[in-house]
């Protein structure tokens, strides 16, 4: 996610790594400026984090560690605006969601990533409004991320936007809803019929949040559109779509410093769950290559049963993890989001990240091959793997349509996955892992199990 900035990061400390003088000092300052203003960092973010890193790294005296502290506690200060992290809730239900931006930006698929985290990690009752009449299909597409998510939608696409608040907001309160996310139209440039709209819709809802979802991909655009709608307006957060697309990651730096108004959220995938919240502290973690294992946590947490993973870490230890457990755990792994986001919230993982790319659990052809191979076994080939002789690998090859050899390599690595698993589970297990972790951001590939 922040790949430009975390290189940058890492080319500026090699510079003063094993070296303790002004002169390392100043080679690791000018690398870092120099990377920064690729990363599309603001020139005025730049030269202040740049002053602010060198001032505090002489006072420590100079060198790596001392370095590298100036440089966190800058980082976290230059993220972090006054004003709420996160999702906050009102404190008489429902909380009132106004989502704003320019057309094209993601709003209404941010609107339904939003939705999804309430509804699944934060188990809220949630009520989407379809309040964007301006672009074609719009109520549409919102529509149908409703239905997928399995969220309440007010639409009608004949009544006045300002009617559709009205309607959703007696709804919400009638009816129980924790939350109410209206999804507002946006333009393609700002305007002056767009912004009285918005503000009758304002006054109508009463939000209490207003968010800004503004398109990383378009770098400093996002920043200053993000301080007009900011003026315009009044909004309470931002949050950056796209921001998986753009490597360089500098304008999260600019979104906070230069509007005055914090980040809420990033927009780390295509998929409902690809949604993060931005909190300055973990934010940093994984810029400097620490991860962030608490929001992995609370991620992993929302979507996985307790029992369910206990169950099952017992089964891989006993040696009996089957194909049935297996499609379970690609079903879980699924309402995780992207893997290259789950990866880099992993210490010292963002190489793997970097070369797995966004793996799609959902339609990748290995995915897709894997569903077709579990699926033409019976029920009792399912629950016991040791079954697979050659008869029935080869009447599971002509009903899955893949070829034999196809269904060896698939069982091949069923087992070796199921191997690792147990060992890596046993005493030692932490160990293990690590040395795998080596292994592989040494470019050694995964190992095999013995």
């Amino acid at each position: 996610m922040f790949d430009t900035l975390t290189d940058s990061f890492k080319n500026a400390i090699g510079k003063i790594r094993f070296h303790d003088d002004e002169k390392a000092l100043k080679k690791a300052l000018t690398e870092l400026k120099k990377s920064l203003l690729k990363a599309d960092v603001h020139h005025k973010v730049v030269k202040e984090l740049i002053s602010t890193v060198e001032r505090d790294t002489k006072k420590e005296g100079i060198g790596k560690e001392n370095f590298l502290k100036a440089l966190r506690n800058e980082l976290e200060r230059i993220l972090t605006a006054k004003g709420n992290q996160g999702f906050v809730f009102a404190s008489r239900p429902p909380t009132v969601v106004l989502m704003t931006g320019l057309q094209g930006s993601g709003k209404t698929t941010t609107t339904g990533k939003l939705a999804y985290m309430l509804k699944e990690q934060k188990k809220k009752k949630v009520l989407v409004a379809a309040a964007d009449l301006q672009r074609l299909a719009a109520v549409e597409q919102l529509r149908q991320i409703c239905q997928q998510i399995d969220v309440d939608l007010v639409a009608d696409e004949e009544a006045a936007p300002e009617e559709i608040v009205r309607r959703a907001l007696k709804k919400a309160q009638k009816e129980l809803y924790d939350v109410l996310i209206i999804d507002t139209a946006g333009r393609l440039a700002i305007d002056e019929e767009l912004m009285d709209e918005l503000a009758g819709i304002k006054d109508i809802a009463q939000a209490d949040e207003i968010f800004y979802v503004a398109d990383a991909m378009t770098g400093m655009d996002a920043v200053r559109t993000a301080a007009t709608f900011n003026e315009k307006i009044g909004i309470t957060g931002v949050v950056l779509s796209k921001f998986d697309a753009d490597s360089k990651g500098g304008v999260a730096l600019g979104i906070a410093h230069q509007v005055g108004v914090p980040l809420r959220f990033i927009g780390s995938g295509e998929k409902m769950p690809d949604l993060d919240p931005f909190i300055p502290e973990r934010v940093v973690g994984r810029l400097m290559g620490a991860g962030d294992i608490e929001g992995l946590a609370e991620k992993t947490a929302a979507v996985i049963d307790e029992k369910t993973a206990k169950k099952m870490s017992r089964k891989i230890k006993k040696g009996e993890f089957n194909f049935n457990d297996f499609l379970e755990q690609m079903e879980q792994m699924k309402k995780l989001g992207s893997m290259k986001s789950i990866m880099e919230m992993i210490p010292g993982m963002n190489n793997i990240a970097k070369q797995l790319g966004d793996i799609d659990l959902e339609n990748s052809q290995e995915v897709k091959q894997i569903k077709a191979l579990i699926s033409s076994m019976t029920p009792k080939e399912r629950e016991h793997p040791e079954l697979m002789n050659s008869s029935r690998r080869r009447r599971i090859a002509k009903g899955s349509g893949l070829s034999q050899v196809q269904v060896n390599r698939i069982l091949k690595q069923f087992k070796g996955a199921a191997k690792m698993a147990k060992r890596l589970s046993g005493k030692g297990g932490m160990k293990q892992m690590q040395e795998i972790m080596k292994q592989m951001q040494g470019g050694g590939g995964f190992p095999r199990a013995r």
